[in-house]
């Protein structure tokens, strides 16, 4: 490895995004065990999104710190498109069909009681992505034919 380049890509802003990450991944995490735990008979679908919610925050802070590697790199664009889908998903069905989620969920009403995080995270996440990608993805693949 040259002296001048770097040996992480999780610098300045990547840094910033990776902590943000794990923070939700702690926090969704936290909040999906004490409501499975106490309470889940009363909202198993919320509860349950809450899960999985921490499931793919965990999964995207591990990716985008693994990101340089392809394969990782993959999993974390992955990662991030199913969390703003989510997002935007359980956001809509919170607001037009709020029987559904009498109890908050992470996602519920586009993140509002993350204060929105879960809405703006994945697109930063998505706009880190694309302006850091590994070399491997940068570097065509070359084949020879015999």
């Amino acid at each position: 490895m040259s002296p001048t380049a770097p040996s992480s890509r999780m610098t300045g802003i990547g840094r910033v995004l990776v902590i943000v990450y794990a923070v939700m991944a702690l926090a969704a995490t936290g909040r999906s065990f004490v409501q499975i735990v106490r309470r889940f008979d009363e909202a198993p679908l919320a509860y349950s999104l809450s899960a999985l919610a921490a499931v793919v925050y965990i999964l995207a802070t591990l990716a985008l710190v693994l990101a340089r590697h392809r394969g990782w790199y993959t999993v974390a664009w992955v990662a991030i498109v199913f969390e703003l889908t989510g997002v935007l998903v359980v956001g809509l069905l919170s607001i037009l069909l709020p029987a559904l989620f009498q109890h908050e969920t992470v996602w519920s009403l586009f993140g509002r009681g993350y204060l929105f995080i879960p809405l703006v995270l994945p697109v930063f996440g998505i706009w880190w992505l694309r302006t850091h990608r590994p070399a491997a993805v940068d570097q065509p693949r070359v084949e020879v034919s015999a």
